[in-house]
């Protein structure tokens, strides 16, 4: 039985210049497409949703223009998360471009349980030297420019040195099909953990039941997809009942319907054993971030939900820096400002029709 997963990277205290958060979908997708126009030997990228719009046609052009320029240029999109968003169109024009495109888990009759393991990271690396990772997908969405005040409010990281070499190692494992399992990779900036392959499977999830597990203080959860298995729910539950600020943070507004449904089949427990959950108010949020006693903080693709813990192919960055982690913090404070908390009384008098929508949702949330 696999060992839980332990996070050494660098102390409190340690450098953070390899470190950048994002928050802002323009201000990322400036710095990735310039990295991108900078790359002078490889770049590799993957997106769970490469949209064929104005945000995705940017992207396009200039993973065209440097595979033109001789630059190897890989790029894997997950086949069902950007079934309805992208287009052939669009990558056969990369394709033409010199640009290698590969669709992860295309149906197939052969292996239709196949389908529902999706890749769900997303990550781009330049040259071994500069990387991004985190909840940001390539569509317009996330652009305030394009899309205005509804744009969707998500977080991703830059990271250089060692952790965007270490990116590369887990782009090029499952670009070539290798299902050994790499679980972990450390540097002195943070550490990268995948669930891939089946041994990694609850990897994510036994992290972050340890977290909550062993916080003194507080945790503090950002997800758009909430719906915890049961040891999840046990940590949250176990460590607000003795004294720990518990906060988790999911949005009003969602894009499926049916996942909020089966999270808030789970809030009784929760809001009983003393957790504070609270409800983002202006738009979608579908950021991915946990805080832990202001000492240890993890941003990336995995929600807490039965997909992203057990299906999907995830991918995460941890870190135990104190100004990284208090960026994080500032972050959830602000958008707790933005935000309403679920009352435990209030909710205890929801209709029956709200109860009869949380069973149905409960009931499919392995399949979510």
């Amino acid at each position: 039985m696999p060992q839980p997963i332990l996070d050494r990277s660098a102390p409190a205290g340690a450098a953070t210049r390899a470190l950048r958060l994002f928050t802002e979908g323009d201000e990322l997708y400036a710095a990735m497409l310039a990295a991108i126009g900078k790359a002078r030997h490889s770049v590799k990228l993957e997106s769970y949703i490469f949209a064929d719009d104005e945000i995705g046609r940017k992207f396009a052009a200039a993973l065209s223009a440097r595979a033109g320029a001789g630059v190897q240029v890989l790029v894997h999109i997950d086949a069902a998360g950007s079934l309805f968003w992208g287009s052939h169109r669009l990558h056969k024009n990369m394709t033409r471009a010199g640009v290698r495109v590969r669709w992860f888990h295309r149906w197939s009759w052969r292996h239709p349980s196949r389908y529902n393991r999706r890749n769900h990271r997303k990550l781009l690396v330049v040259d071994g030297r500069i990387g991004f990772l985190g909840g940001f997908n390539l569509h317009r969405e996330n652009s305030r420019v394009i899309y205005g005040e509804r744009r969707w409010r998500d977080t991703h990281v830059e990271v250089r040195g060692q952790l965007a070499h270490n990116l590369q190692i887990l782009f090029d494992a499952l670009w070539r099909g290798r299902r050994r399992p790499t679980p972990m990779l450390r540097a002195r900036d943070g550490t990268l953990i995948t669930n891939r392959a089946h041994y990694g499977r609850r990897a994510l999830r036994d992290l972050y039941a340890l977290r909550i597990a062993t916080a003194r203080q507080r945790v503090w959860l950002s997800t758009p997809y909430f719906v915890p298995d049961r040891r999840t729910q046990r940590a949250l539950c176990s460590a607000a009942q003795r004294g720990v600020d518990v906060r988790v943070l999911v949005p009003r507004k969602t894009d499926v319907r049916v996942v909020q449904w089966a999270a808030r089949a789970a809030y009784a427990g929760l809001l009983d054993a003393g957790v504070k959950i609270y409800k983002y108010q202006p738009r979608m949020l579908h950021a991915k971030t946990l805080v832990v006693d202001g000492l240890w903080g993890s941003v990336g693709t995995a929600n807490v939900d039965y997909r992203s813990f057990f299906l999907n192919y995830e991918l995460i960055l941890t870190a135990r820096n104190r100004h990284f982690v208090a960026k994080l913090e500032t972050q959830f404070q602000d958008d707790l400002a933005q935000s309403e908390a679920v009352h435990p009384a209030r909710w205890a008098q929801r209709s029956w029709l709200g109860r009869v929508l949380e069973l149905i949702g409960w009931l499919g949330r392995r399949w979510l």
